[in-house]
């Protein structure tokens, strides 16, 4: 029985935005294809900049949208022309039915191939081309570069309308000096990985997803000015709960920007501060 083909959606895809889904979900619609991802591996040097996903959520999304994903070892790659590229990795290996890609797509080597030669190879090994226009968000096109200056400028629910979802982490709880227990409001301490975004400093509406519910919380991103300083974190107090939540990991999504991160002159003035913001 021959297996079927596939629906092969190109594209960077870091961070799954609508714009990526647009995408995505041509390959997912393609009749009678199996729709999947091809992702570089590791990101190509004009793609590598602040991630809004980490590799590991990136593809846990992608499998919970029954997307299967493909990687390729782009070292081996990158020195592949535009025709090379298409003729022994999409045609030759996966057994491509079909390509979908982003108006703005490139390919090969250093970037030389765009959607339209693309769209002529395609037609050349007889196969289906889909590409998708851009997905506007208040009137320009939505991109990574976009939703990156959002949360760095704490535009969260711009941020999050661009996503299609909440801006978020799943990361390891780690410890913490137990500061927010003493004043009464325990938090569970993230640390940030290399290579996300971290949004701009301060406290956030959140909500954490612990033993199997979400649940509200608060968040803080900084570096704990009041306490001298330090690498910089995620800070999550959740409200109503408490448990031991070290050594696992806990998803935190970002609701709404607060306030800033600031330097409070006194333990008191902190107290006061923190219970305002569990409003």
């Amino acid at each position: 029985m021959t297996k079927q083909k596939r629906a092969i959606a190109l594209g960077n895809f870091d961070g799954l935005h609508l714009g990526h889904m647009a995408v995505i979900n041509c390959a997912k619609q393609t009749q009678g294809m199996s729709p999947a991802v091809l992702l570089l591996e590791p990101r190509p040097a004009r793609a590598v900049k602040s991630a809004l996903l980490t590799d590991g959520a990136k593809q846990s999304l992608l499998e919970q949208d029954g997307v299967e994903v493909i990687k390729a070892d782009f070292s081996k790659i990158k020195e592949y022309e535009p025709e090379r590229f298409f003729d022994e990795l999409i045609i030759g290996r996966l057994n491509c039915g079909a390509v979908c890609c982003g108006f703005n797509y490139r390919f090969g080597k250093n970037a030389s191939g765009d959607a339209q030669l693309l769209a002529r190879l395609c037609k050349k090994a007889n196969i289906g081309f889909n590409i998708s226009p851009a997905v506007d968000f208040e009137g320009e096109p939505i991109s990574s570069t976009r939703i990156r200056r959002a949360l760095e400028n704490g535009e969260i629910e711009a941020a999050n309308a661009m996503l299609g979802r909440p801006f978020g982490y799943s990361l390891v709880v780690v410890h913490g000096d137990e500061m927010g227990r003493r004043l009464g409001c325990p938090t569970i301490n993230q640390l940030f990985p290399s290579e996300l975004t971290v949004p701009k400093y301060g406290v956030y509406a959140s909500q954490a997803f612990v033993d199997g519910a979400w649940r509200r919380s608060v968040t803080n991103i900084g570096c704990r000015p009041s306490f001298g300083g330090g690498e910089q974190r995620s800070e999550t107090h959740i409200i109503g709960y408490s448990g031991d939540l070290y050594g696992k990991e806990v998803e935190i999504c970002l609701l709404k920007y607060k306030r800033a991160e600031r330097k409070f002159e006194s333990l008191e003035e902190l107290k006061q501060q923190l219970t305002i913001d569990r409003i």
